[in-house]
């Protein structure tokens, strides 16, 4: 295998992913350091980075953060994107009918990735990030993701009252490409019982999954139509 290297692009991405696994920035010197490179060969990749929208610098620490264009440009991607347009709807008619919030989530090279959210109308609930990572072994979501299941009540191993409500969007060829998450919150103020919720989670996700397929069928369609009108010309 021929060694193609980039040192610039390297240097570019070794920032990013430092920044990524840091939560309070870091300066200059503090990401040549780790990096291991010189302050000079920081400051011209952290300008360019900072130019074009990847970075962001706080004026008064002078600290670096990642910005959110790497997040807007995964959700560019059209297959994600349209994931979370068809499942928008269904997500908030399911919240609003089971009172808890609901999350959308696929997998993420070895995590889930939190990809949509929706709040709980009720007065109470549980809220996840979006862009928020899990690890697959030892959550719901990735029991489901990993096509273990397709649909799984338990309690969640990191917050204690939380019951994960998990089920499983498919495609047309009942693969699971994403699952819905309802981190159920038990209190004397949740009037709907968790097996009502989990009825509701699979049938909300069976509605995502046909919705998908018919979006699939019409983009096949459009597809032939515009290749027939090609060969017609």
């Amino acid at each position: 295998m021929n060694d193609y290297s980039a040192p610039a692009l390297d240097k570019g991405l070794d920032i990013l992913e430092l920044l990524a696994e840091t939560a309070g920035g870091l300066s200059q010197s503090e990401i040549a350091e780790a990096s291991g490179r010189s302050v000079g060969q920081m400051f011209r990749m952290l300008a360019t980075l900072e130019r074009r929208g990847y970075v962001l610098r706080d004026a008064q620490s002078g600290l670096y953060f990642n910005s959110m264009k790497l997040f807007d440009l995964a959700h560019r991607h059209p297959p994600l994107r349209a994931l979370i347009t068809a499942a928008a709807p269904a997500m908030r008619s399911l919240a609003e009918t089971v009172k808890q919030s609901c999350n959308l989530s696929v997998l993420d090279a070895d995590r889930v990735r939190v990809i949509a959210q929706v709040e709980s109308p009720a007065d109470f609930g549980y809220r996840v990030r979006v862009g928020a990572l899990f690890p697959v072994e030892s959550t719901a979501t990735g029991a489901v993701l990993s096509g273990r299941e397709t649909l799984l009540v338990r309690p969640d191993p990191l917050q204690a009252g939380i019951t994960d409500v998990v089920a499983a969007i498919r495609d047309s060829r009942d693969a699971t490409i994403a699952a819905i998450t309802v981190p159920y919150v038990s209190t004397t103020f949740s009037g709907i019982p968790v097996d009502t919720v989990a009825t509701a989670a699979d049938a909300t996700a069976l509605a995502i999954s046909e919705r998908l397929a018919g979006l699939a069928r019409l983009a096949t369609l459009a597809g032939s139509t515009e290749a027939s009108a090609r060969l017609d010309v």
